[in-house]
């Protein structure tokens, strides 16, 4: 038996595992290797890529799940759970943040995930993940597109398990464009975002220009461009960030002053500071308020809803100047904020403080590698598929022998290696041939090679040309660019303005007579500023005198009504597609008298506006409303309302020889109906959504097709909810021969419904409005207006319209009476705006 030993070990004791380190050093290296995975891994964003790890994965993770925009939503739980469990090793609140950020319209400038469901709003969070369903916006395919073609890295993930991009292509400057906000550890990041075509504009400038100035990229990049709008007020301090990556710069609400009823001005907020709710503005007035430190405000109402959007009104009590307590609303809330810039971002893996040149410079720098490494691909690809379909063509040629050498070998690899011998194939192809199947051996299959071995050799030397050429690589990238702002880019939406002496809505114009004093006592209270027929303008605030018009007075048909302020300006459009500021303070302002509004007594355009010769106004329009206008050659455009704000005129559309600009009315709703007549006696009636409103350049579209020599001689804007009603629009045209003198003294004139004339498709003929009778050629007048219309002859004199209404293809009733021009009645277009207005 065994002896069992008696030795023992020592015992052990605490001491025996205590190690003494120097803490001074361990807290040092801990506190380093935390704040580098927080910086790196957790809080900044990429500057190529503009994202942070965590939507970076959502991303790629979206895309592997194929959550395309196409496809229906999927839950957020599911997404976050795929994120965590194979990409993102942390908490699914911080994934499902990430998602719900990039999904907020009123976060991010252009949303790459598209949210059903409660994603929050500006006053309150998200629904649960398990009640939320997200996809892929169309955005986001730009930022994912070719990553399966080696145009990035892969890496790891936490288990070595899978791999995720390192970044992501981003077919656009994400980080400009939608900005950026994280804390890290002893640094942080706030970025602005900004507007995709100003970016992009700015980038292919610098990728054509790669010396290039920063002067030069702030020409085409003017200023952030925040999701909910409203003014920046000082650009010193965006121009400060843009050289040192650093400054600070206001955001103020877009307010205007308004008539909200018969005895009560107000203050309506239709956009507000990045980031700021409603909620969080009126709970500040009121303390402002309750504290007294703000006087003169009786109310604040919230209004806002998803048709009309944000709408929020200050209501004023009465005696107090609006302009005043706004003042001191910009003080006392979040009316006006500041937005301090920061633009902290990793560049290979280290945090870099850039300004604007330096953060196009990487991100164009990463496009062009992108682009490279994608060509040097499909290079690959197209060579390796053309090595082998010459092999093919081999093959085909002895198709007998091929066949007789595979049936005599005993195995697949004795044929393959009798294959290179006898074709003097390599490997690949000789494998590629033993894999054929027997269709592939027809004659038509031949030609089918012989045609794709063209295609991939063609494709090959476009592929190994732009490899070569670093003009035309970055070319190459520029016109990608162009693809993504034409797709996705959208018109600016904050407003910028120099100084906050800029800012007032009217300047004082001493030099025009105006006594400045007197100009600062006029309360900037809601008006109407009206255009006659004849050219007469004027300014009221009484809409009872637009209730009751005189139809028996000169110069009350009304061309153009327009709601503004008194101290508000209009925009003035020419025949020559000139828009001219126009004060509204400016113009005479007018009472009631005798029940109606006399413009006789009001002002003519020439003594208000500089017009060169043969150049006449046309119309009046809002400048903060998308107009429509049309030219006599048959072009109708919708301008966005972009206009520069230190100058006083500017053309809105660009017209060819002999062309003129015919009429021009505010256009904002896409189902607004555009209504052209022309000289034929055709009408073409279109909905405004077939117009895609353009910038200040643009030559318009084709919108009436014309016969040889015909013209556009009417053009005008009916609302959509008006067009059809029955009595509520009318078509009145006028016809003529040859031998009638001008303003009809002797023709035919015809009233017919509009809603009787059939919606078309842009750029047709339309239909026919007026049957000629014999003697009449053409229609010297035409005009689509609201029901009860006024006429008046060229001296503003008003006439009379046949009160019976005729079909839309019928002949006229012989009329006497000269009639110049055909106007809405000033009751419909001031219910048409108030409606609007809410």
């Amino acid at each position: 038996m065994a002896r069992r030993s008696t030795d023992t070990a020592p015992p052990v004791t605490p001491e025996d595992n205590i190690t003494d380190i120097d803490v001074s050093s361990e807290m040092e290296t801990s506190f380093l290797e935390y704040a580098y995975s927080v910086i790196y891994s957790r809080a900044l964003p990429d500057a190529r890529d503009g994202l942070k790890p965590v939507q970076r994965r959502i991303l790629y993770m979206m895309s592997q799940m194929g959550l395309r925009p196409e496809k229906g939503h999927v839950k957020s739980a599911r997404t976050v759970g795929e994120v965590m469990g194979k990409l993102h090793p942390h908490g699914d609140a911080a994934i499902y943040d990430a998602l719900v950020r990039m999904a907020q319209s009123w976060a991010l400038r252009l949303p790459l995930v598209d949210g059903h469901g409660n994603f929050g709003s500006l006053d309150d969070g998200p629904a649960a993940s398990r009640y939320t369903e997200a996809r892929m916006a169309p955005a986001a395919l730009a930022m994912t597109a070719d990553l399966d073609e080696d145009v990035v890295d892969f890496e790891p993930n936490y288990d070595n398990q899978l791999t995720q991009p390192s970044v992501l292509p981003s077919a656009f400057p994400n980080l400009l464009v939608n900005g950026a906000s994280g804390i890290a550890v002893g640094m942080a990041t706030n970025m602005a975002p900004h507007n995709l075509r100003e970016v992009i504009a700015g980038a292919k400038h610098l990728i054509l220009n790669p010396e290039a100035a920063l002067e030069e990229i702030m020409e085409l990049i003017p200023g952030p461009d925040f999701p909910g709008g409203g003014r920046i007020v000082g650009l010193d301090g965006v121009r400060d960030a843009y050289r040192r990556g650093r400054g600070s710069f206001k955001i103020r609400a877009k307010t205007r002053i308004e008539q909200v009823s018969p005895r009560r001005t107000g203050i309506v907020v239709d956009e507000l500071p990045y980031m700021v709710g409603p909620e969080t503005v009126i709970e500040k007035t009121k303390e402002a308020v309750q504290a007294k430190k703000l006087a003169g405000v009786s109310d604040v109402l919230d209004l806002t809803d998803r048709k009309h959007g944000l709408r929020m009104v200050i209501e004023l009590k009465a005696g107090f100047n609006p302009q005043a307590v706004l003042a001191q609303l910009y003080k006392l809330t979040p009316l006006e904020n500041s937005f301090g810039v920061n633009n902290v971002a990793l560049v290979d893996g280290q945090p870099r403080t850039m300004g604007l040149l330096e953060l196009l410079q990487v991100y164009v720098g990463h496009r062009i590698e992108v682009v490279r490494r994608r060509t040097a691909y499909r290079l690959s690809k197209r060579r390796g598929r053309l090595h082998l379909v010459e092999g093919l063509l081999i093959a085909i040629v002895d198709i007998d022998e091929v066949i007789q050498i595979i049936r005599a070998a005993e195995d697949g690899p004795t044929a393959k290696q009798r294959l290179i011998a006898v074709f003097d194939l390599t490997d690949a192809q000789a494998e590629h041939i033993l894999e054929l199947r027997l269709r592939q051996l027809t004659r038509y299959s031949a030609l089918e090679l012989e045609q794709e071995k063209e295609r991939l050799e063609e494709e090959i030397a476009q592929l190994a040309a732009l490899l070569e050429s670093e003009q035309l690589l970055r070319s190459t990238v520029a016109d990608e660019l162009d693809s993504i702002a034409e797709r996705y880019g959208d018109d600016r939406r904050t407003q910028l303005v120099e100084s906050e002496d800029a800012e007032p809505a009217a300047p004082i114009r001493p030099d025009k007579g105006e006594d400045p004093e007197a100009a600062l006592r006029i309360p900037d209270s809601p008006c109407w500023a009206a255009l006659s027929t004849s050219g007469m303008l004027a300014r009221t605030t009484d809409r009872s005198a637009l209730a009751h018009p005189s139809r028996r007075r000169k110069h009350d048909a009304l061309r153009s009504l327009v709601p503004v302020t008194a101290r508000g300006d209009v925009g003035a459009v020419t025949s020559a597609g000139r828009m001219i500021r126009l004060p509204v303070i400016d113009l005479p302002a007018l009472e009631v008298a005798g029940g109606s509004l006399n413009l006789s007594q009001g002002g003519r355009a020439k003594d208000y506006l500089s017009l060169g010769r043969g150049e006449q106004l046309i119309g009046l329009v809002p400048l903060d409303a998308v107009i429509a206008l049309a030219t006599g050659a048959g072009r109708v455009k919708r301008v966005n309302p972009d206009y520069p704000a230190n100058r006083d005129d500017w053309g809105v559309i660009s017209l060819k020889e002999k062309d003129a600009v015919v009429d021009a009315a505010a256009a904002p709703d896409d189902a607004d109906q555009l209504v052209m007549i022309s000289s034929a006696g055709q009408l073409l009636r279109c909905a405004a959504e077939n117009v895609r409103p353009q910038g200040r350049t643009g030559s318009g579209v084709a919108g009436m097709k014309l016969g040889e020599g015909d013209a556009v001689i009417g053009f005008g804007v009916v609302p959509a909810s008006l067009a059809d009603e029955p009595g509520a629009a009318v078509v009145v045209t006028a016809a003529a021969g040859d031998g009638a003198l001008e303003g009809l003294e002797s023709g035919s004139l015809k009233v017919s419904e509009l809603g009787e004339f059939p919606a078309k498709g842009r750029a047709t003929g339309g239909v026919r409005a007026h049957r000629f009778l014999r003697g009449e050629d053409h229609l010297s007048l035409g005009a689509a207006v609201l029901a009860a219309p006024l006429a008046a002859d060229g001296t503003g004199s008003a006439r009379t319209l046949p009160a019976e209404m005729a079909k839309r293809d019928a002949s006229g009733v012989p009329w006497e009476q000269s009639i110049a021009a055909v106007a809405s009645s000033p009751e419909a277009l001031s219910s048409v705006h108030s409606a609007t207005n809410g």
